[in-house]
């Protein structure tokens, strides 16, 4: 259900300008791709789009991946329609 206009990896490409973001299955996290700036850039960026998630209301967890970004993404905009 992800919203085609909100291209996460593209997104995290952007923000970290490292290939690994395409990694299938790869730890955002551990990689050390999405650092503390990283996730300040994220979450600006969603911004942008209308979706404003908060940090510290979510598990950390969720954003180890790129299909948790996803479906983060996608549950604030099912619960914000």
């Amino acid at each position: 259900m992800m919203n085609k206009e909100i291209d996460i990896p593209k997104i995290l490409y952007e923000i970290c300008e490292d290939d690994g973001v395409y990694e299938d299955g790869i730890d955002l996290i551990d990689s050390g791709l999405l650092d503390s700036y990283a996730f300040i850039e994220l979450f600006s960026i969603l911004e942008d789009y209308g979706i404003d998630i908060q940090p510290t209301r979510i598990d950390r967890t969720q954003l180890r991946t790129i299909k948790g970004i996803e479906n983060l993404v996608d549950e604030y905009l099912r619960n914000h329609e």
